[in-house]
């Protein structure tokens, strides 16, 4: 534990405050200290409900201060155009004091360059006439992902800072998870971040129609590589390296300089088209007579239409090269991408163009290219998707467009080498994450 003191800041406060220090430090028991003076003997670890049993502890039978209540932990977060001297005066304490606090956490971080929304917690203790300011205890501040400050209160009054890390790992992690609400929502409390989950949807919108084919309680199965912390957290999430979901399999593989993905057969998955070009969107309206939202007749409906929130990203179906991108009739702002052997793509009712969308500019495939909207005759936000194939409109989900490219000799072999080692972490490691990944949830909650 790394001790910073610049300066002994006493409040004047009686002896028995140091009690209360312990509601502080029982917070971080979780957390290595970082101490040169330590003995080279660690103790040993606490698992997360004797954690959770010593902070509560601390809270309820810390030592009560002459003339103040027990101390107790106090969230806050700095308000907009609010200082962290203020933010801390707000906790009841004297502007002397708080100026004190900000002095010494100011050997340690910037104290004035403060964001909105930083978060750290205080423990005081009241007095119980109610009258004058609240005695500040100690204070605690995540620094980084798995990094923290505290400023606790030693037995003549001073302040001490001390500077927390946890150890941070690299690791290989197995989620054998069920969909309960979202794919996001199941998938974080299996570890995966939502840069990972954003990843498998895009993966899975070749094959899948996320509204049709998942439901509740659907199980899904993912590998990443990711950097775990000492009790169990991931603070960052590296490659996608398998994906589970309806039935469906993809593993990652790396061909030269590119990445793909392919399934048990080692056939490439990237389809030739997306089968949904806008995530988490719903269908509303399918190809074919319908009778028109705002003409009020019935005529043919030559796409189909998803249901999204305005500037709800628009993705490129498949790499090509832009025709058209212009106000065309009721469609509104539209837009048109040519793909290879005859096949084009339609985007109707779009908000705004992405940067560098215009006629002869190449696209690839996911990129974003538009933002959905209510352009031109439209009741509401969405997008009209359309396909066609050499100039003639064709029904979106019935189309049968081309496949993807299937591994054959040395890359077949590696791949399923591979695939070999990702199926043994998958029989292995799926149960023991998921039971320490609630652990961990339980911890935090």
């Amino acid at each position: 534990m790394q001790d910073l003191e610049p300066q002994r800041l006493s409040f004047k406060l009686a002896p028995g405050v140091a009690a209360g220090t312990a509601a502080l430090l029982a917070l971080f028991v979780a957390w290595k200290l970082i101490d040169p003076h330590a003995a080279t003997t660690a103790a040993p670890r606490l698992d997360p409900a004797a954690v959770a049993a010593l902070q509560h502890q601390a809270f309820t039978q810390a030592e009560a201060q002459p003339g103040f209540t027990a101390p107790q932990a106090i969230q806050v977060k700095v308000e907009r155009g609010e200082t962290l001297e203020t933010a801390v005066q707000r906790l009841g304490v004297s502007a002397d004091d708080a100026r004190q606090v900000v002095q010494a956490l100011g050997a340690a971080m910037d104290t004035v360059h403060i964001k909105a929304g930083l978060a750290f917690e205080a423990a005081i203790a009241k007095p119980r006439a109610d009258r004058g300011p609240v005695r500040l205890v100690g204070l605690s501040m995540r620094t980084g992902p798995a990094s923290a400050l505290t400023l606790s209160r030693t037995f003549d009054g001073a302040l001490r800072l001390r500077q927390l890390a946890e150890k941070v790992r690299d690791d290989t992690a197995v989620a054998d998870g069920e969909i309960q609400g979202s794919l996001y929502e199941s998938a974080e409390k299996m570890g995966a971040s939502p840069t990972i989950t954003a990843q498998v949807v895009k993966l899975f919108s070749h094959k899948l129609d996320f509204q049709r084919d998942i439901q509740p309680g659907e199980g899904f199965k993912l590998v990443f590589d990711r950097k775990v912390t000492e009790s169990g957290r991931t603070v960052a999430a590296g490659e996608l390296q398998y994906a589970e979901l309806h039935g469906v399999k993809f593993y990652r593989f790396e061909r030269g300089h590119d990445v793909e993905y392919f399934d048990d057969f080692g056939k490439n998955i990237k389809g030739f088209l997306l089968r949904t070009p806008v995530d988490g969107a719903h269908i509303t309206s399918l190809f074919g007579l319908r009778k028109h939202p705002v003409l009020g007749y019935t005529r043919a409906h030559q796409g189909i239409d998803f249901g999204a929130g305005t500037g709800t990203p628009i993705l490129a179906a498949g790499d090509g090269t832009v025709l058209e991108a212009r106000r065309w009739g009721g469609y509104g702002n539209w837009l048109r991408i040519r793909h290879s052997s005859g096949w084009d793509t339609g985007y109707g009712h779009i908000s705004r163009y992405a940067a560098g969308i215009r006629p002869g500019a190449h696209v690839h495939q996911g990129q974003v290219v538009a933002y959905v909207g209510a352009t031109g005759l439209a009741t509401g936000p969405h997008l009209h998707y359309e396909i066609w194939r050499n100039g003639e409109r064709v029904n979106p989900l019935g189309a049968k467009v081309p496949q993807g490219t299937v591994l054959a000799g040395g890359e077949l072999s590696r791949f399923n080498a591979q695939k070999a080692r990702i199926d043994g972490l998958l029989r292995g490691g799926g149960q023991a994450l998921a039971m320490a990944e609630t652990k961990a949830a339980t911890l935090r909650r």
